[in-house]
C-alpha cells in the first residue's frame, strides 16, 4: 500500500519537514519506513476533516474578495484576483507591493482567527503565483518582481522559471511531462520500480526544454497533439515555458462540478472483489454528496420553529440538495499483461463508462448503506459489466466513482428554476400588500353616485348592441351567407369596441369621481370606488 493517502493525514505545514526528510508521494510505506523509521503512518483515507477545514478557509478569505474571484485549487490552495495588471514597470512594481501587503493581512488575518498558517505567492498570472508560492514554505510569502520581459532573455521570470523541473509546472500533466523529459532525453525517462508508480528518477528541466533546437508551438503541437488531446496545446505548453498563463482565475462556487472517489490496488481481477470495492466508494461517494450537496432546508426551520415547545424534537434536521449529479461515471485502470520476460510496461490508461444518476441516491429516509447497496446492485455493476463484458481475465490496478454534471436546485435566488411548491406556500404572505379585497359592505358601493352612472352607461351599452343585431337579422329575411349571424356581429362588434379603445379616449367615455374629483375611464370606476371604501 502507498504512502500517498496516509501523508494526507498530517497538516500541510508538515509537508516541508517530510520532504526534508526524504518522503514523497506514491512511496512504498517499507521504503518511508526504511528511510525515516520514526515515521508514524496514520491511516488517512477519511479526509472529511480537512475537506471542511479547506471549506471553511476559502470561505473566510473569500470574504475579503469585493468580485468573488476566489479559486480553491485544492484542499490547500486557494487563488485570488484582485485588479488587472497593465502599464510600464513602476506601476506594475507598485500593484505587487499593494498586493504582497494584502497577502500579509490575510496571512495574519488566517493565523489570528483561524489559528492556521498559509504561504503566498505574488505575480501578474496564476502559474508564476503558484510557483513563487512553494520557496518559502511553511510560513512566508513571496513576490516575483520585474522585469518580467526582456530582449537579452536576461529577465527574471525566464530565470526563475527555467530552474524548475518540468513536471512541477502547474498545467503541465503527467503525460506532456513524460514526453517532454523523452524529448530532451531522446529516450524515456527512468521511474522508480514498484508495484505503484514512483516518480522519475532523471530530472528535466524547463531550460532544457526550451534550448531544444526548433522548440516552438508548432513543433510541440505535433509532439503532444494526436487523438484525444486538447486543441491547441502546444502554444498553451510553450507559454508555461515561458511563464504565460492566460486562464483567469474563476468564480468562488459553492458547489463542486464533480465528486469523485478512488482507490488504488495491487491486483484486483475477481468479481467479488470488485463488488467489494464498488460497495466501499459508494458509501464514501454518498456521504460525499451529503457532505458537499446538502444544505438545511430554512423552511423546514421555520415551520419546526413554531411548534409549542411541548412538542417532541425531531430527530434531524430537515435538508435540502443544493445540486443534482445527472450522471454516474464508472472509471477503471486495466494493469498490461506481463511480457515474456516478466517485466510489465507502464500504463496509465483510463476507460470509463456513464450514466444516468438513479433517484435512489437522492432519498433521505434510507441509510448510506442501504442506498449503496442499491446503487452498486442497480447502477454500478451494470455499468462495470459494459467496461469488461468478460467474467475474467482482466486485472485492475485502479477502480473510480464519480458523480458529474451538476445541476442547480431550484431556489429563492436561482438554479434551474424557482421552487413553486415554495411560492405558493409564501404567496399569501408575500403578496399581502398588493392584495385587494370586497368591501363587507356592498351595498354602501353601489349607493354612491359614481357607481350609478358607471352601471346605467353600462346597460345602455349593452341595449344598443343587442337592438342592433336583432334589426340586423330582421332584415335580412331569415339570415344569408352573406351576412354575418347575430354571434358574429355581436364579436365583429367587440372586436370594433376593443380598436375604438386604442385611440383616443373620447370625452363621453370619461368619468370624474365625485368625492376626489379625480378623472378615470368607466372601466375604473369600480375599482377606484373599492379604494374609496378602505380608504
Amino acid at each position: 500500500m502507498d504512502a500517498r493517502q496516509r501523508r494526507k493525514r498530517l497538516k500541510r505545514p508538515l509537508d516541508a519537514i517530510i520532504i526534508h526528510f526524504g518522503l514523497y508521494k506514491l512511496q512504498l510505506i517499507k521504503e518511508a519506513k526504511k528511510i525515516c523509521p520514526d515515521v508514524v503512518i496514520v491511516l488517512g483515507e477519511d479526509l472529511t476533516r480537512f475537506r471542511n477545514a479547506s471549506k471553511e478557509f476559502c470561505a473566510f478569505l473569500r470574504s475579503f474578495s469585493w468580485n468573488s474571484r476566489c479559486e480553491r485549487l485544492g484542499f490547500d490552495e486557494v487563488g485570488a484576483f484582485y485588479g488587472t495588471i497593465h502599464g510600464p514597470s513602476d506601476v506594475l512594481r507598485m500593484r505587487l507591493i499593494l498586493g504582497s501587503h494584502l497577502a500579509h493581512y490575510l496571512r495574519g488575518r488566517l493565523a489570528s482567527e483561524k489559528d492556521q498558517t498559509c504561504t503566498a505567492g505574488i505575480s501578474t498570472n496564476k502559474v508564476l503565483a503558484k510557483l513563487v508560492c512553494n520557496v518559502h514554505k511553511p510560513n512566508d510569502q513571496t513576490t516575483l518582481f520585474p522585469p518580467y520581459n526582456s530582449e537579452d532573455g536576461q529577465d527574471n521570470v525566464t530565470s526563475f522559471i527555467d530552474s524548475h523541473e518540468i513536471g512541477k509546472i502547474p498545467g503541465i500533466g503527467f503525460k506532456t511531462a513524460l514526453k517532454l523529459r523523452a524529448l530532451v532525453l531522446q529516450r524515456p525517462a527512468e521511474f522508480d520500480q514498484g508495484l505503484v508508480y514512483g516518480g522519475t528518477k532523471e530530472k528535466v528541466l524547463v531550460g532544457d526544454v526550451r534550448k531544444v533546437p526548433d522548440i516552438g508551438p508548432e513543433a510541440l503541437e505535433q509532439i503532444l497533439g494526436g487523438a484525444g488531446a486538447p486543441h491547441g496545446i502546444g502554444a498553451k505548453t510553450y507559454g508555461l515555458l515561458l511563464g504565460i498563463d492566460d486562464s483567469e482565475v474563476g468564480q468562488a462556487r459553492d458547489v463542486p462540478t464533480q465528486i469523485s472517489l478512488e482507490d488504488s490496488y495491487i491486483r484486483l481481477d475477481t468479481i467479488s472483489e470488485v463488488k467489494k470495492e464498488l460497495l466501499l466508494l459508494s458509501k464514501s461517494l454518498l456521504r460525499r454528496m451529503h457532505a458537499d450537496l446538502l444544505e438545511e432546508d430554512e423552511d423546514a426551520l421555520a415551520s419546526t420553529k413554531t411548534v409549542p415547545d411541548t412538542a417532541e424534537p425531531t430527530e434531524a434536521p430537515m435538508k435540502r440538495w443544493v445540486a443534482f449529479p445527472k450522471t454516474l461515471r464508472l472509471t477503471t485502470r486495466p494493469r498490461p499483461s506481463q511480457n515474456p520476460d516478466g517485466s510489465r510496461n507502464r500504463s496509465f490508461a483510463r476507460i470509463s463508462r456513464s450514466g444516468p444518476m438513479p433517484n435512489l441516491v437522492f432519498n433521505l429516509k434510507d441509510d448510506v448503506d442501504t442506498v449503496a447497496d442499491r446503487l452498486v446492485a442497480e447502477a454500478l455493476l451494470p455499468l462495470f459489466r459494459r467496461l469488461h463484458p468478460e467474467k475474467s481475465g482482466w486485472n485492475l490496478s485502479l477502480v473510480n466513482v464519480a458523480a458529474t454534471n451538476m445541476v442547480d436546485a431550484a431556489s429563492e435566488k436561482g438554479g434551474v428554476g424557482r421552487d413553486i411548491s415554495k411560492m405558493f406556500k409564501r404567496q399569501d404572505q408575500v403578496l399581502k400588500d398588493f392584495k385587494v379585497t370586497e368591501p363587507d359592505d356592498v351595498a354602501s358601493v353601489m349607493s354612491r353616485p359614481g357607481y350609478e352612472r358607471m352601471d346605467a352607461a353600462a346597460s345602455s351599452d349593452q341595449t344598443s348592441v343587442v337592438n342592433t343585431n336583432v334589426h340586423g337579422l330582421n332584415d335580412a329575411g331569415g339570415g344569408s351567407e352573406d351576412l354575418p349571424t347575430p354571434s358574429q356581429e355581436a364579436t365583429f362588434a367587440t372586436q370594433d369596441h376593443w380598436e375604438s379603445e386604442d385611440e383616443d379616449m373620447l370625452d363621453e367615455d370619461v368619468y370624474a369621481c365625485d368625492e376626489c374629483g379625480a378623472v378615470m375611464p368607466l372601466f375604473a370606476m369600480g375599482a377606484h370606488a373599492r379604494w374609496h371604501s378602505h380608504s
